[in-house]
Order: structure tokens, then sequence, then C-alpha cells
């Protein structure tokens, strides 16, 4: 597979580092990281140029706001853009990442014509409803009740670890819509107005001292049954698009990004007189190797996905190769950060970015999620052990599903 740029690629590769230099140069510094309202501001400010320029969503459908390019387009804007050290989508995550995806691939036309064009406008702002108290890597296990009512749903339940519900204009919601039925069945996913009776949101702190994520209750919440996305109890399979992108390529500019990183740590390591260790090199050359592959593996993934959305005439949603590449990026973001603590000594050890300097501290333990988030590592392992190599579910699981 040649998975160098086309002419036509070239070009949108060339013309896209010609904006970002003049954009990036007129940009002001970013907001106090504890500040979700300011972050909130500056984050969608930059979501409106991107859209401005037609940048924003480049491989969603036109008729969503976006550009109806490839999703080889869409990697170089996530390069291009981490290269040159611009904002990430940050509080707009979930929407652009997450949720609009999943819309593209299994909302209906009206939901895409509501939805989509003010998520990449920066108008939007969406959190994620997934997790909870006792339903987090168990996902199907989920609690949270929708029951009908003429044409609602009213929600009771709680979830948490919701990202960005602080600032949120809309959630992604799993809810139970039929508790008799098997566990994987009975789900349905809703998109919950956060502005709705009932809602409370409490923001939690992490142990790095941030407050990206939420506990959500949910109290006798009305939603509209035109806000389900796919049919009534077919939820799970929503699910699983909603985290093949998560898992595929909502991780891809962050590739781009630790290579960077390493590069930074590299040059620490080198003024500190640490690079006269070879076997200190020799894990700066594996990780190097395996960013880059990492970052490979992410064209691999969207080039096969392209490809078998133009043999069915569906749309490209990542495979299981999305497990295999949030597996191993997830455990070699934690090497990275690992291998920055002994570089740096005792100067890792403080939580905050000082002046130019990254927040060390602050990604090392922040890179402690990495392999929970968006399914654990153990689960990542399952789904490679039985869609790619063919393996049996274990007994329990057998029985359980």
């Amino acid at each position: 597979m040649d998975l160098s740029d086309t002419p036509a690629e070239a070009g949108f590769r060339c013309g896209l580092r010609s904006w970002l230099a003049k954009a990036m140069a007129e940009l002001g510094p970013p907001p106090d990281p504890a500040d979700w309202p300011a972050r909130r501001a500056y984050d969608t400010a930059w979501q409106r140029q991107l859209y401005e320029a037609g940048y924003a969503g480049v491989h969603w459908p036109a008729e969503a706001g976006g550009r109806g390019a490839g999703p080889v387009e869409h990697l170089i804007l996530l390069e291009e853009t981490e290269r040159a050290g611009a904002p990430y989508v940050g509080a707009n995550f979930v929407g652009l990442l997450h949720a609009g995806p999943t819309i593209v691939a299994e909302g209906t036309p009206e939901q895409r014509r509501r939805y989509l064009p003010p998520i990449l406008r920066g108008e939007e702002i969406w959190c994620q409803g997934f997790s909870e108290p006792d339903a987090g890597s168990d996902l199907a296990a989920l609690r949270t009740r929708a029951v009908r009512d003429g044409d609602h749903y009213v929600v009771t339940g709680s979830k948490i670890w919701t990202s960005h519900a602080e600032v949120a204009d809309w959630c992604e919601l799993l809810v139970r819509t039929d508790p008799e039925a098997p566990r994987h069945q009975g789900i349905s996913w809703l998109i919950l107005p956060m502005d709705a009776p009932g809602v409370t949101v409490r923001p939690l702190r992490t142990l790095a001292g941030t407050t990206e994520f939420a506990e959500l209750f949910l109290d006798e919440v009305r939603v509209p049954v035109g806000n389900r996305v796919g049919a009534e109890n077919d939820g799970w399979r929503v699910t699983m698009v909603t985290l093949s992108f998560e898992r595929g390529t909502a991780f891809a500019a962050e590739v781009v990004a630790c290579r960077r990183t390493l590069g930074r740590l590299a040059r620490l390591a080198e003024a500190e007189g640490a690079w006269t260790d070879a076997v200190l090199r020799r894990r700066f050359g594996l990780l190097a190797g395996q960013f880059d592959a990492l970052w490979r593996l992410v064209q691999w993934n969207v080039s096969e996905a392209a490809a078998a959305a133009a043999r069915t005439g569906g749309d490209a949603v990542p495979g299981a190769g999305a497990s295999v590449f949030k597996l191993r990026f997830s455990e070699a973001r934690q090497e990275l950060y690992d291998l920055a603590a002994e570089v740096l000594g005792s100067g890792s050890l403080l939580l905050g970015a000082v002046g130019e300097e990254e927040d060390w501290t602050g990604q090392r333990l922040q890179g402690l999620s990495y392999t929970i988030a968006a399914g654990t590592s153990q689960i990542q392992r399952s789904i490679v052990a039985q869609r790619i190599l063919g393996l049996p579910k274990p007994r329990s699981a057998t029985r359980g599903s």
C-alpha cells in the first residue's frame, strides 16, 4: 500500500500549511486551563476559524457543512495542525470526534441537518454519557432507564466520567429502554439536551487537578423520541460505531503530538548530558519507531475503512484495527512520559507548566487514564483476540452474553 501523498493531497497539505502559518501568527494565548467557560470560548473560536477557512470536517458530507473529502485529507489536517502547534479540538472533542461521526453514519437526514453544522461551526459542545458507577468497562451493565411516554423518553439514572459536561449543550447518552432484554440488547443511543429540567452536573477533580470530567444525574428528564439515533433497543450496535471512531481516529493527532514531545525530550536529554547513555538512546529510538508505526497504522485503518465503504456504499467506520491502535498507543504514551520522568529527574515532579515548558507531571498523570478510557486495554486485547485472531470467547463471557 502506497501511503505517500497524491498530487491532490500534497496540494491540500501545502495550502493548509500556508493558512496555518498565518492563523497561528494571529492567535492569542490560551486561557487558564481551569477556566472552562474561557476554554470553551477559545476552542470554539478556533473551530470557527477552521470552518470559515474550509478546514472544519473536511471528511464530513458537504450537506452537513463539511468538505466532502476523504479520510486521508482528515489525517493530513490532524497531522499539520498538530505540527503547527495549533489548538486541539479541546472542549469540542466529543462532538467532532465521537458524536458527530456517529450521527453522520447512523443519524436521520433531519438529525444530520440539525446537529452537524453547529458542531463544525463551533456553536455547540457535546459531552459523553456512557460510563456509570457500576458500568464502566462493562458498559453493557448500564442501568440508566428510559421509559417511553408518548413522544418522549423519561430518563432516570446517573453517569460518571462525563467528559466536558460542565460546558456542554448536548450529551451522547446511553440508556436502557428494555430492562427485560439481554444485556447487550435493550439499549438506545439518545441525544440529551443538557439544559433540560432534571439534569444535574457535578464536576470531578482528577489526580492532576483538572475538572474535565463530571458526574451527571438524571431525574425524570424528558428527551424527545426524535432524539434517538438508530432504532429503539439497537443502541449497542450504534455504540460500537461511536467507540470505533473514538479508538480509531480520535487519538490520531495525539500520535503526532507524542512524536513532537519525544523530539523535545531528546533535546532536553542532550542538554542535561544524558544523551551519552546508549541504553537511553535505544529507548528513544524504540519509542520513535513505535509512534511512526502507529501513525502508519492510523493511515492503514482509515484507508481500509474508506475502501470498505466504497465496496458497500456505507460510511467509513474504523474496524477492529482501531483496537490494535488504541491498545498500543495508550501504552506507548505512558512509556513516553515515564521516560520523561527519568530524563528530568526531580524536575518532572512539578505539577503545572513553567513558562514555555510542558506540564510533564500533569501529562504523565493524565496518561494513566489512557489504558482505561475508550475501553480498557483488557477489552482491546479481547477484541483483537476474537475479531482478528479468531479465538473463542472465554466461558464466562459466553455465558453472560
